[in-house]
């Protein structure tokens, strides 16, 4: 009896161990189907957005939090759906490429017919949601999402070494949605936002092109280190950042210490971005430009909020 009730127990073990790895599976397939870091990385410019938008507007956070949840879940939505849809699209060439040819529709998890309807929906719903706050913010998300998935994922990208900066235009929508939603007119603090994150953008992906240059190559991808080289990607990369520079001064309503910060993180990424053209590693060299980037962004509209964040509550 001891010994049927061991077995008994090592099955329902056993059992429960497959059932903790199929749901991290399926949960694993999700984050790579949706993009999760895209979605957390757009919706801090969201945030961003909404939050300057209630500053500058006098407006109170707590009076606004039922429209400022609809508009993150919208806006996350719009931004899933059209991940989901490009990992649709891409399937022939995600199989070529390491950092994408374990993702659901390259392995099969995931039928192609399930993911095309699951992208169409969670876009659907996005702007279901968004329509919920302004026109204007429904508008700016239809048009990162058409930039995105039609512009972008089934156009350009295959293309044109410009495929960079037709992207770079959606992923600048943002935090236009997050002000729309508050405040619908336009202010001059949105539209530098918008600039700030369509220049931030080609450094940011030319530095991960140059660190998988043989892997876009084999996909037959024209990103601009894998057709004309590491030379004039660098010399890219420095112009854009040097656009970046007087960028902060358009938002000196924010602060001194704003200001401070912000001139600081251009300056030494502009440092970084020169010595390029000294380095022996070119690979490592894009990889701390990438690293940079991301920090870049996170300290960059965070420090907008922490300096802003006493007025939407008071």
């Amino acid at each position: 009896m001891g010994k049927v009730e061991t077995t008994a127990a090592h099955v329902v073990g056993n059992a429960t161990v497959s059932g903790e790895q199929r749901s991290n599976s399926v949960l694993a397939d999700i984050k790579s189907l949706i993009k999760i870091g895209i979605i957390n990385s757009n919706l801090i410019t969201v945030f961003a957005g909404f939050w300057l938008a209630l500053y500058f507007s006098g407006l109170s956070f707590m009076d606004h939090i039922g429209t400022f949840i609809i508009t993150m879940l919208g806006s996350a939505l719009v931004i899933a759906g059209g991940c989901i849809i490009n990992n649709w699209f891409d399937v022939d060439i995600d199989i070529i490429m390491t950092r994408t040819k374990t993702r659901p529709t390259v392995t099969g998890t995931i039928s192609l017919q399930t993911v095309l309807i699951l992208g169409m929906l969670t876009s659907a719903f996005g702007f279901g949601f968004l329509l919920f706050t302004t026109i204007q913010a429904t508008l700016f998300a239809f048009i990162g999402w058409f930039v995105y998935v039609v512009l972008y994922t089934m156009w350009s990208k295959r293309k044109t070494t410009l495929n960079t900066a037709i992207g770079s235009l959606s992923g600048a929508v943002p935090p236009l949605i997050g002000w729309a939603a508050i405040d619908p007119n336009f202010h001059i603090v949105p539209f530098v936002l918008f600039l700030i994150m369509f220049i931030w953008q080609t450094p940011h992906f030319l530095a991960l092109a140059m660190r998988k240059s043989k892997e876009y190559k084999a996909a037959g991808i024209p990103m601009l280190p894998a057709v004309h080289g590491f030379a004039i990607t660098k010399r890219q990369i420095v112009v854009y950042i040097a656009c970046l520079l007087p960028l902060p001064f358009y938002l000196a309503s924010l602060g001194t210490v704003f200001l401070i910060v912000a001139t600081v993180l251009n300056i030494v990424w502009l440092v970084i971005g020169i010595s390029g053209f000294y380095a022996k590693n070119d690979i490592k060299w894009a990889n701390i430009m990438f690293v940079y980037s991301l920090n870049y962004l996170t300290i960059f509209f965070l420090m907008m909020v922490i300096v802003t964040w006493s007025s939407p509550f008071s």
